[in-house]
């Protein structure tokens, strides 16, 4: 089986179920970092949600009388895609209902693997949150997984519940607020600025399960990297665009960078073959749109974060940039002065 058909930016065929497992490794120690601070819940939804991705696929195909294509992966990545992007005590309804929404809605109506047009995963979550707002905002303190209560998907959100970092600060606090923040919920060794960047790059915060440690991000993107699944521009760029923008208006560059979603975001929504420019001036201008977005929404928007909607709106421009910057396959350059 051939890696995304129409996909025009891929020079030779790629095995899709070897590119989707690379990605499914990419995702694993975020994945397991995820549960060991949420728990059972945390398990649970990323169970839901890779289990109704399968299951919404392979009907919503059969229905169809198309071949059934689960051996390829790609929704059991779409599905894991979602639940880290969703806070641990998601209601599992919600979680499946997300993410059949996203393979159904988001991708087979675009006519399957390769043809949509926004990321599914993104779509599954902006779906959510715009149908369940309070439960898609409600966030969970970090805590163990074999904690006495975890058993219960409720207790997480209702016991412990917290802010997230960027939530904090757009409700008034400041960054050393937020660090005496995660000191007193035992998640920072130090309330000093450096101990609460440290805390949040080693991901002891609140936030969906599978966004807190940048460690573990980057760790996922070299993988990447070295073994060419993904372009380092997107990222790199997105990642650069919040940091310059975050300190032209007046907040703090490297809390912009470490808080929020950003970073797994670029690292592995912003780099989707599909729903991505194919040259690379195009990442690069998809990478600094989607930053400059993501501050602009975290600066005036309604939600701390912007990073889902960033990505998606980039998505909508994507189809401009590939026929703006149309790459030539087989042209080489005249040489200058002609031929001797």
């Amino acid at each position: 089986m051939l890696y995304i058909s129409s996909s025009p930016h891929i020079g030779s065929p790629v095995n899709t179920r070897i590119l989707m497992q690379r990605v499914l490794f990419s995702l694993t120690p975020v994945t397991v970092f995820g549960i060991v601070l949420y728990g059972l819940p945390a398990l649970l939804t990323i169970l839901v949600s890779m289990a109704s991705a399968e299951i919404a696929e392979a009907l919503f195909r059969k229905i169809t009388r198309q071949d059934i294509r689960n051996r390829d992966l790609s929704a059991a990545v779409t599905g894991l895609l979602l639940a880290l992007i969703l806070p641990p005590g998601t209601p599992l309804w919600m979680t499946a209902l997300g993410a059949a929404f996203a393979i159904i809605v988001a991708k087979e109506f675009f006519g399957g693997l390769g043809a949509n047009l926004f990321n599914p995963a993104l779509i599954g979550r902006a779906f959510l949150l715009m149908s369940f707002p309070v439960a898609i905002t409600s966030w969970a303190i970090p805590r163990a997984f074999f904690a006495a209560d975890a058993l219960s998907a409720a207790s997480i959100v209702d016991a412990l519940s917290g802010a997230t970092p960027l939530a904090a600060i757009k409700m008034g606090s400041t960054v050393a607020d937020v660090g005496a923040g995660l000191v007193a919920s035992g998640l920072a060794w130090g309330g000093d600025y450096w101990s609460t960047m440290g805390s949040l790059f080693l991901g002891f915060r609140s936030g969906c399960i599978g966004e807190s440690s940048i460690l573990l991000i980057l760790l996922g993107f070299v993988y990447l990297l070295l073994t060419g699944t993904i372009d380092w521009r997107a990222p790199v760029c997105m990642t650069v665009s919040v940091f310059v923008f975050s300190f032209l208006f007046g907040r703090d560059p490297l809390f912009a960078v470490l808080s929020g979603g950003l970073l797994f975001g670029a690292v592995f929504m912003a780099t989707d073959y599909v729903t991505a420019p194919i040259t690379a001036t195009g990442k690069i201008i998809f990478g600094f749109g989607a930053g400059l977005i993501t501050v602009l929404i975290r600066q005036w928007g309604n939600y701390p974060e912007g990073v889902s909607y960033s990505i998606l709106i980039m998505n909508a421009v994507t189809p401009f940039l590939n026929r703006l910057l149309q790459k030539k396959y087989g042209y080489v350059k005249p040489v200058k002065g002609g031929t001797k």
